[in-house]
């Protein structure tokens, strides 16, 4: 069952009672999203300027905040984003049209037509960004090789999903990343950061956001 749940910057998160676990930080869904996704993943990412081609994969579509957010901050930058997000099991209509985040950021109808897309298709939002959903797990999907510049990695908490979290799909990621390719995660747990680096993944440890001390970025490194 999922309750909806107003966070400190107020913005909606929601709450999965089967697992006891939100979608987002009670602490500012938005202001976390903000920080961790956009700031340190995807900002960091375009600032490497090798190209206007950003190809995005994140690890659970959720409510849609962070593909609304990313689709917000590159629009005018003319920026292509191919935008593949897995999400196994997506919203139901009557939960995500209760979600504030147009609110106060706007674009209700993008918002509402990002989760009214189709799943395995490409759903074009304007000229510039495309958004495939797929129905898939990470452990399930086939992925392209050398094809993603930057990852979302935003599935539940180890200590809730703890399969989402195994050492193989960190090599099936890394495998689908380019060279300089950009992981972003709010998890920062040892195990981990430990298992990115073994993969191959130079990994930094970065502040976090508001209720979080520590989140992580990973790099694959070029040869």
């Amino acid at each position: 069952m999922l309750q909806l749940l107003e966070t400190r910057d107020k913005s909606h998160t929601l709450f999965n009672t089967e697992i006891d676990e939100t979608y987002h930080s009670r602490h500012g869904a938005i202001t976390e999203s903000k920080y961790v996704f956009i700031e340190k993943g995807l900002e960091y990412r375009l600032n490497k300027k090798d190209g206007n081609l950003c190809n995005i994969l994140e690890v659970g579509f959720g409510t849609g905040l962070n593909a609304f957010l990313t689709y917000l901050n590159v629009r005018n930058k003319n920026q292509l984003v191919h935008y593949h997000t897995l999400e196994p099991h997506p919203l139901g209509k009557e939960i995500y049209q209760q979600l504030n985040y147009p609110d106060f950021l706007g674009e209700k109808n993008l918002f509402m037509a990002m989760h009214e897309g189709n799943f395995e298709c490409e759903n074009l939002i304007d000229e510039n960004f495309s958004l495939s959903k797929t129905a898939e797990t990470i452990h399930s999907v086939a992925l392209f090789p050398t094809y993603y510049h930057l990852i979302y990695y935003d599935a539940f908490a180890p200590s809730k999903q703890a399969e989402v979290w195994d050492y193989s799909h960190f090599e099936k990621i890394y495998r689908a990343m380019v060279e300089g390719g950009v992981l972003v995660t709010y998890c920062a747990k040892g195990q981990v950061k430990r298992d990115l680096q073994e993969v191959g993944f130079e990994v930094e440890t970065l502040p976090g956001p508001p209720g979080k001390k520590e989140m992580v970025r990973a790099v694959k490194p070029s040869t």
